[in-house]
């Protein structure tokens, strides 16, 4: 098997998934991971699929660009996978809240990349809250063993700069 990334962005409609799928289907290419969201109208996905090693990439691509175009989509590529390392897995979730104003991410993310923390997951959002915007980002990450205070700290750093309430937690495993 091989295993390839798809993306899609575009205005959002109803039967994206089901077009974009029922070609996957066609050729017999499975989804193994998936993220899509709708941000403000727009939609994006993004999917790791796995396809017969003797799939027609160039029959797909044809196929999937037809979907880009009866949709209407802005974009849409597909690219192979490189033999990549693992995925990390998420160990703790990162809470963010505050005023909103430029800089946060960049803030927050900067204080987990230097301590050699992964995001596997991160939303945002802008919620209203009379005169003054509220922002919330939620971030799911993969502490490195040990790092866990140093990390806070940093966190504490950030937050106080940047006039946030930061919380980090340790994420709890249910059973599926």
């Amino acid at each position: 098997m091989r295993q390839l990334a798809l993306s899609a962005v575009g205005r959002d409609r109803a039967g994206i998934v089901a077009a974009v799928s029922e070609q996957l289907l066609a050729h017999e290419v499975n989804i193994d991971d998936s993220q899509m969201a709708i941000l403000r109208g727009h939609f994006a996905m993004m999917l790791i699929v796995s396809a017969p090693d003797g799939l027609d990439v160039s029959a797909l691509r044809t196929d999937l660009d037809g979907v880009h175009e009866l949709m209407g989509l802005e974009g849409m590529s597909l690219s192979e996978v490189e033999d990549a390392p693992g995925r990390p897995t998420a160990s703790h979730v990162v809470t963010v809240y505050g005023a909103d104003h430029p800089g946060i991410v960049h803030a927050i993310t900067s204080a987990l990349a230097a301590g050699g923390t992964s995001i596997t997951g991160l939303t945002t959002r802008l919620v209203s809250s009379g005169e003054s915007p509220v922002y919330v980002m939620i971030i799911e990450a993969a502490v490195p063993s040990g790092a866990e205070a140093v990390l806070e700290s940093d966190l504490a750093d950030v937050a106080r700069a940047e006039g946030l309430e930061v919380t980090l937690s340790p994420l709890e495993h249910d059973a599926l």
